[in-house]
């Protein structure tokens, strides 16, 4: 009886249509078995997650007193307009990124949906070290530590970005499309070189935090030109 029950139910699914992003009908054996999904939920998730990161972002910029004059008042507050242009690319970037890897992805299962959970937590934290960089940056005090609790954020970002295409390609490449050529991954496996980039970018700090925070925004506009990351095109 159980047997005929999956297979009545395997025949729903062929029904219904559940077919993947290249057109061919996903094995319902697949799902039935250890949950091996599409991505498109996961994307979904994603995108909810750095769009409300990259706008709490702006909650971080102070409205100048009414008794100020309004130049001189916003020129002071020059730490946070800069934190939040430095924050705003990084989180776009790593979107970006994000987005270009997924065309490389074509599946998803509970461990990789949770490895992405997890990097999504450090991007939606990332307004917290950029709100303390600006503050610290502004008043003088302790503007190492904050340029280290920004570098370490990035860094832990860094790492978890890694862990997507390490996880998704491991095993002959268990959760990728099925053709992908070997420029496009060398491609991909760039990404491991964030991490130690990052955390050398973060280290600048001891010399001068404001080289560090220089160094952050080139390694940003580095992730924007389009020879980085990874795409199946071309």
């Amino acid at each position: 009886m159980q047997t005929v029950a999956r297979l009545s139910y395997c025949a729903s699914f062929r029904a219904m249509g559940f077919v993947g992003r290249t057109g061919r009908t996903l094995d319902p054996s697949q799902i039935l078995g250890h949950t091996v999904t599409e991505t498109g939920r996961l994307e979904t998730f994603a995108d909810g997650v750095f769009a409300i990161a990259i706008t709490l972002l702006v909650l971080a910029i102070r409205l100048p007193t009414p008794d100020e004059d309004l130049g001189p008042a916003l020129a002071r507050q020059w730490p946070e307009f800069v934190g939040y242009l430095v924050s705003f690319l990084t989180i776009g970037i790593m979107w970006v990124q994000h987005h270009r890897l997924f065309t490389l992805i074509r599946r998803s299962n509970g461990t990789f949906a949770m490895i992405n959970v997890i990097f999504l937590m450090f991007i939606a934290f990332v307004p917290f070290p950029t709100a303390v960089l600006a503050q610290r940056l502004g008043s003088g005090v302790d503007a190492v530590g904050a340029t280290l609790l920004y570098g370490a954020t990035m860094t832990a970002v860094a790492v978890m970005f890694n862990a997507i295409w390490r996880y998704a390609s491991a095993r002959g490449g268990h959760l990728l499309v099925s053709e992908i050529s070997a420029t496009r991954r060398a491609e991909a496996r760039g990404y491991r070189y964030g991490v130690p980039i990052y955390a050398l970018i973060t280290l600048l700090a001891f010399l001068n935090p404001y080289l560090s925070l220089a160094g952050f925004g080139l390694f940003a506009a580095y992730w924007a030109l389009p020879i980085s990351g990874a795409t199946t095109d071309g």
